[in-house]
């Protein structure tokens, strides 16, 4: 894997889930890429729709210790995005030019603003580009297609 990716919050809701287990190791194994490399990002809003999933939503919900260790050892080092006024802005033309949602638009314009290469989720079109950007879905790349390389 080479260049700046960026994580949506999905891939890291996907870590916690044993319900799909080869879901689950796509995602571990990216989000370890993420760290070990330093090379994966996310946003502020990723950190906040996480704790809210995982504080919530999950069944058990995550206990607020186990909480704060994943937010010191997994979303701070993650986190390199923070919002400012031309950051909505931005995702406004995204959202008017492509047709996406504001929330989907905001995590498009945090992955250019960060100058990743490659977006993973699952929520959007697997393969599309935007300006810099490619989307994958990474549960639907395989590995060794040059896509997803470990």
């Amino acid at each position: 894997m080479s260049g700046k990716f960026f994580l949506d919050t999905n891939i890291l809701v996907y870590t916690f889930d044993a319900t799909a287990p080869a879901k689950q190791q796509v995602a571990r194994e990216l989000v370890s890429t993420a760290l070990n490399l330093q090379q994966g990002i996310i946003s502020y809003q990723v950190v906040q729709e996480f704790l809210n999933v995982a504080t919530c939503k999950f069944s058990p919900s995550l206990t607020l210790a186990d909480t704060n260790i994943y937010l010191d050892k997994v979303l701070t080092p993650l986190c390199e995005l923070f919002p400012c006024m031309s950051y909505y802005s931005k995702a406004l033309g995204i959202s008017d030019r492509w047709g996406f949602s504001l929330y989907d638009s905001l995590i498009i314009t945090a992955s250019l603003e960060a100058g990743c290469e490659t977006l993973y989720t699952e929520d959007l079109q697997h393969g599309q580009i935007i300006q810099s950007l490619t989307i994958i879905d990474p549960f639907q790349a395989q590995p060794g297609n040059g896509v997803l390389a470990y």
